[in-house]
């Protein structure tokens, strides 16, 4: 199989399924956004891969649509061509209530192990689910939701914010940054009395000031992005689910290496989040 290294694109992986044209559908938005071409990558029959082609052709005409199929099993396939991507685009199978969505092996697998960004696109995901709603104006044209990015202030990566910061920018979106803190104590409910609110909005105001130290190298390669930094106490999946209710996108750091995988928070927010959920891998 050959994906074309030497070329800067978007990559979807399709199979024939709902989602996974609703994920190439994403990818090929985020290509026009970039100004990048899009790669299809099938693992299966030309004219299912064809027909996919024709379809994002139609619908993005300004996306140039390049279709590739792939001769060896589908994680090994999407791992070889995450290595020659920008960003690699997946589908899973939509929402299904309190069961959060059903994201399969083979996403799980390439998220977990891909050298590229990942991004796990849900089912019956659509571009007007990307923007505000804005009465008498068209979906198109409205403004995006927000871009959330999800940091730990222990283990902080410049690739994470490089690519929540591209990718805000991308859509004259507002990039903000959510960090959850928790209290030095088993029991989050049993030392509240213990903890003044002076002392908590001081540790936050701490915190927030450590973020934005952080982001202002990254800043600079974006000075009109809008940033906003948002310290909250408590757990971190129930906050970034919180964060993301409404935004167009959320974006969570993995680490990588030998033996790195995904962690329980990234599982259960690539599981329950409510708009696609980009994977950035960092050292």
């Amino acid at each position: 199989m050959t994906v074309g290294r030497g070329i800067r694109s978007v990559t979807a992986g399709v199979d024939g399924s709902r989602a996974g044209q609703d994920a190439a559908a994403w990818a090929a938005r985020e290509a026009r956004r970039r100004g990048l071409p899009l790669r299809l990558l099938y693992a299966g029959a030309d004219l299912v891969l064809e027909r996919a082609a024709e379809e994002l052709a139609c619908a993005y005409p300004h996306v140039e649509v390049i279709g590739t199929r792939a001769r060896e099993p589908a994680v090994e396939a999407l791992l070889a061509a995450a290595a020659g991507t920008e960003l690699l685009a997946l589908g899973t199978r939509g929402f299904t209530g309190f069961a959060g969505f059903p994201v399969g092996s083979v996403a799980l697998a390439v998220a977990a192990r891909a050298p590229c960004p990942v991004v796990l696109v849900r089912s019956g995901e659509r571009p007007e689910d990307e923007r505000e709603p804005v009465p008498g104006t068209p979906p198109g044209e409205a403004p995006y939701l927000p871009v959330v990015l999800g940091v730990d202030l222990e283990r902080p990566a410049g690739a994470l914010a490089g690519h929540a910061l591209r990718a805000a920018a991308a859509r004259s979106a507002t990039l903000r940054v959510v960090h959850t803190w928790t209290l030095p104590y088993p029991d989050q409910d049993a030392p509240a009395g213990l903890v003044s609110l002076a002392e908590t909005a001081a540790e936050e105001d701490i915190r927030k000031r450590l973020l934005a130290a952080w982001l202002r190298p990254w800043q600079r390669g974006f000075p009109r992005a809008a940033v906003e930094i948002e310290v909250v106490l408590g757990r971190p999946v129930q906050q970034l689910l919180r964060s993301c209710t409404r935004a167009g996108l959320l974006v969570i750091g993995r680490r990588s290496g030998p033996g790195r995988g995904l962690g329980g928070v990234a599982h259960s927010l690539l599981h329950h989040a409510a708009c696609p959920v980009a994977v950035v891998p960092h050292g």
